[in-house]
């Protein structure tokens, strides 16, 4: 069985790093996900059953996970449900595993900060700030509540798309314009 599913709950262990003997980097960790109720007769907020997932990240994902969740936090998790059933003793056992397609932090219960990572699939390909890559364009913001790519190219809007036309972003709060290196992915000029 493989459904797409969407699970708000909390990170319960912390994240285990591997690679596969094929050198695919991998990470996972358990998630708990406790069904929550408004109880009237006690004007009180119920727990209800806990559903426990393994949650498993591959390849770029596996890398962000490792550092950017830890224990305890809360998550929502969408990827593929796959259940596993076997026997041991006698007894049968069953196992909830989601396979991640994008893991990210429950804004519900506290604020994040987002940071773009080089090399991302096909976002990497055409730059942080080139044209058609998502969030590219002056005033338009990608969601993540940070600096907003400005436009481009020349003062024609023209864009080579090379790997030497540097990006810049325009920071909300002061309205600044920072470089940021094509590299890295970093402002030019943060502190370290």
């Amino acid at each position: 069985m493989s459904d797409n599913i969407t699970v708000r709950g909390f990170v319960a262990t912390e994240i285990r790093s591997s690679t596969t003997p094929g050198g695919v980097a991998t990470a996972s960790f358990r998630l708990g996900a406790t069904d929550r109720r408004y109880d009237r007769a006690t004007s009180t907020w119920v727990d209800g059953n806990t559903n426990w997932f393994t949650v498993q990240g591959y390849r770029q994902l596996a890398g962000n996970l490792g550092c950017s969740v830890k224990k305890g936090q809360r998550v929502i998790v969408v990827g593929r449900l796959k259940m596993r059933s076997w026997e041991k003793d006698g007894r049968i056992y069953h196992a909830a595993e989601i396979d991640a397609e994008s893991v990210g932090h429950d804004l519900m219960w506290g604020s994040a900060n987002f940071t773009r990572t080089a090399g991302a699939g096909t976002q990497a390909a055409a730059g942080p700030g080139a044209p058609g890559a998502p969030g590219a364009g002056a005033g338009d913001s990608d969601g993540d509540g940070g600096p907003t790519p400005a436009e481009s190219g020349d003062a024609d809007g023209n864009s080579d798309g090379g790997p030497e036309h540097d990006a810049t972003y325009i920071d909300d709060a002061t309205g600044e314009e920072e470089e940021v290196d094509q590299e890295t992915g970093e402002l030019k000029g943060a502190a370290a």
